[in-house]
């Protein structure tokens, strides 16, 4: 799926809720946007988990462009991002950057992070991302 159609899909879906939204600060719309932007994303990656493509991707492949993370986020988000990612240990930093800008699957990631199974490689991902949030909320 394309970029493009997934904040179209992204916009349209919050369109169609708008009735029952209410902000209750100034910018909430916006943070609202973004944040359903990104959880469409992790869908994205979840559905291309569980269902991968017929052919085979090798690193030759890969896009050069920016990733559906840098597109997702403002400037000041990225910023606040890569500083927690920073305060994060190696296996961390390397569970999230595989998963989420590189788009490695749970098999990919469990030969990288050398964990025994894609599952095990999955709740490591899902550990650091807890870090990571923590880390975001200034939770030292």
């Amino acid at each position: 799926m394309d970029t493009q159609d997934v904040v179209h899909e992204t916009v349209l879906q919050t369109m169609r809720n708008l009735d029952s939204f209410e902000p209750q600060r100034e910018g909430a719309l916006l943070h609202y946007l973004r944040r359903s932007l990104l959880n469409r994303i992790r869908d994205r990656f979840r559905y291309a988990a569980r269902h991968p493509a017929p052919s085979e991707l090798n690193e030759s492949s890969a896009d050069a462009g920016p990733s559906p993370l840098e597109l997702a986020i403002d400037e000041e988000d990225r910023r606040r991002y890569e500083e927690a990612l920073e305060r994060l240990m190696p296996s961390d930093r390397e569970a999230i950057v595989g998963r989420l800008e590189l788009g490695y699957s749970y098999e990919q990631l469990a030969l990288v992070l050398k964990k025994p199974t894609p599952g095990a490689a999955r709740v490591a991902v899902r550990r650091a991302l807890l870090r990571l949030s923590d880390e975001m909320r200034g939770g030292h």
